[in-house]
C-alpha cells in the first residue's frame, strides 16, 4: 500500500504525519485490497473559522476509487471524521463485492419427491 501525505498551506510535521498513518492504518487492517492513499491536508483562511481545517483523502482499492473530505475547527478532528466516512465507505464497498449467492442445499437420495 502507497501512502502519500502532503500539506496545502501547511506543513506536515512528523507528528501529523504519524497521527495520520495511525488512523489510516485501521482502514488497511479492515480491507486488505487497498492499492493507494493519497491524503491532503490543508488549512485555508478564507473560509469560515469554523471549517478552516480540511483533511481529504483519495483512495485506490481493486476496482474502485473512494474519496472523502472533513472539515473541522481541529485537524486532528477533522482527521478523525475523515477516518471514519473512509471506514464506512470501505465497508460498503467489502459488502458489495462479496459473493452473496447462497448455494442451494443438495436433496438426500432417500428424500421422496412432492406428489409422489
Amino acid at each position: 500500500m502507497n501512502l502519500t501525505i502532503s500539506g496545502h498551506h501547511l506543513e506536515v510535521t512528523p507528528a501529523l504525519r504519524n497521527y495520520v498513518t495511525s488512523k489510516l492504518d485501521r482502514i488497511a487492517r479492515h480491507f486488505d485490497q487497498v492499492v493507494d492513499m493519497r491524503v491532503l491536508l490543508t488549512v485555508d483562511n478564507m473560509k469560515e473559522k469554523d471549517l478552516r481545517q480540511r483533511a481529504e483523502c483519495n483512495l485506490h482499492v481493486k476496482g474502485r476509487d473512494l474519496f472523502a473530505e472533513s472539515s473541522h475547527f481541529d485537524l486532528y478532528a477533522a482527521i478523525d471524521e475523515l477516518t471514519d466516512k473512509l471506514d464506512r465507505q470501505v465497508g460498503r464497498h467489502k459488502t458489495r463485492i462479496q459473493d452473496h449467492h447462497h448455494v442451494s442445499a443438495k436433496r438426500q437420495a432417500d428424500e421422496v419427491a412432492p406428489g409422489a
